[in-house]
């Protein structure tokens, strides 16, 4: 798959992970893992970047007596969860349109 385009799907599917209540990372990973998996380097790299183009906020706070990063989504977030099921009926078209024509190729 091209980069690009996991690199993207991969954000969505983050902020998706957290747009009903914030979040932390091993929760993060165990809630997409029936879908998708991700390793940890990954998802840090990820919420990194949604975090410089404000799609979330971070706040950290002690638990069992270490801190904890906790992840919230912002309406920017919001916003390219919405983009992105804009776009999804493009991505449709386009694989349909790929696969009609790879059946013809067969």
């Amino acid at each position: 798959m091209d980069i690009q385009l996991k690199r993207g799907l991969l954000d969505v599917c983050v902020l998706a992970a957290i747009k009903n209540g914030e979040s932390y990372g091993y929760q993060i990973i165990k809630d997409m893992k029936p879908y998708i998996e991700l390793s940890e380097s990954t998802l840090y790299t990820i919420l990194k970047r949604l975090e410089t183009a404000e799609m979330l906020t971070v706040r950290t706070a002690e638990h069992n007596g270490r801190l904890r990063k906790y992840y919230s989504i912002t309406n920017a977030g919001k916003e390219r969860i919405e983009e992105f099921n804009r776009d999804w009926q493009e991505i449709i078209a386009i694989y349909n349109f790929v696969h009609r024509e790879s059946d013809k190729i067969d």
